[in-house]
Formats: structure tokens, C-alpha cells, sequence
């Protein structure tokens, strides 16, 4: 299986990193191949430009896709899964994973149509895993839990792909207690 890890994270020394390598490990122990998008590692520009803008906004569909997000469409070309791996932070994922949305989901690729342009293939599965330093009970309590999974799920992987989860790997604050429940989470 091609599986595309779309990666957001600052720093290697998080519980989020943590669990991307142990991830990864676990995907290579079932022969699968790995593609990853780190977005800070390859300092992935999250905030369109003029032209972007111009683009999306329907007023010129035929100004250019820039090459870093042509990319990222090969990369999910070339998947059957893509994972997407974040912290939540204020109830979302980070500003430079949303960019990766706003970008990378481009007019006539993954929304729009255009006969003459490429479009997004419907991938197999779609995962979401997030950190979260509140635990799920609290999560779930105040609806953010509800809040995430129905943009990530229903807006974000939308109709792009056949069967999706989410899973948030809550109560990190607390994270020796935790640890080993996630990673169990993980495995299944």
C-alpha cells in the first residue's frame, strides 16, 4: 500500500513526533511505502499568493499552479492512504497544515472541476491523528472533539475519499499516563 504521511509539526522533541516515527515504523513492518510531506521540514509555504488568490477566486483558471503544490498532487497521485498527522492547537490544526488545504486543494483539482485541468483521484482511506493536550472525555464534553472531526472528516477529506477516521490522542499534558494507550490506538 502507498501510504502519504502529510506531516505538521515544529519540533522533533514533541510527543507528536513521537508518534510519527512510531508510525512510520509500523507502516514499514507491514511492507508498506511511505511518501511524507513534512510541512516545516520542507518549510512548505502556507500562505497563498496574489496570483494564488486570483486563481481560486475563479478570475483566471488558467494562471499557473505553482510547483510545490503540483507536488504535493503527485504525492497524492501516487496514494492509496494519506495521514495526516498535527498537534490541535485553539481547536484546530496549525495555521501551516490549513495552508496545506488551502493550497494543495486547488480549483479544478480537488474542488471545480475544469474538463481541462486534472482532477483529484478518490483515494481509499483517509486518516486524521492529532495530539491534544485536553483529554477526549473534555474534548467530547465542550464539542471540540465534535467540532474537529466534522471539518476534518466531512469538509476537509469531504467526498475525496472512500472511507475516513479520525483519531485524536487526547490528554498529552498528562503524558506518561497516556502514552502507551496511544500508541495502542495507533497499532490497531
Amino acid at each position: 500500500m502507498n501510504i502519504l504521511i502529510v506531516y505538521c509539526h515544529p519540533s522533533n522533541l514533541s510527543y507528536t513526533f513521537d508518534i510519527y516515527n512510531h508510525l512510520k515504523k509500523m507502516l514499514i513492518s507491514e511492507n508498506c511505502f511511505i511518501e511524507v510531506s513534512d510541512l516545516y521540514a520542507n518549510n512548505f509555504q502556507s500562505n497563498l499568493t496574489v496570483e494564488e488568490y486570483q486563481r481560486e477566486g475563479g478570475n483566471n483558471i488558467k494562471l499557473s499552479i505553482p510547483n510545490d503544490v503540483l507536488e504535493e498532487h503527485r504525492k497524492i497521485e501516487n496514494a492509496d492512504c494519506i495521514i495526516f498527522l498535527y498537534p490541535v492547537w485553539w481547536s484546530d490544526c496549525p495555521a501551516m497544515m490549513k495552508g496545506w488545504f488551502d493550497r494543495v486543494y486547488c480549483l479544478g483539482y480537488a474542488y471545480g472541476h475544469v474538463a481541462e485541468l486534472p482532477k483529484m483521484k478518490i483515494i481509499k482511506q483517509g486518516i486524521v491523528i492529532c495530539t491534544a493536550g485536553h483529554p477526549n472525555k473534555f474534548l467530547e464534553e465542550i464539542g471540540i472533539a465534535q467540532s474537529m472531526e466534522k471539518v476534518m472528516l466531512e469538509d476537509r477529506l469531504g467526498t475525496r475519499f472512500q472511507h475516513k477516521e479520525m483519531l485524536i490522542l487526547g490528554g498529552t499534558l498528562a503524558i506518561d499516563e497516556v502514552r502507551k494507550e496511544h500508541l495502542g490506538q495507533i497499532s490497531e
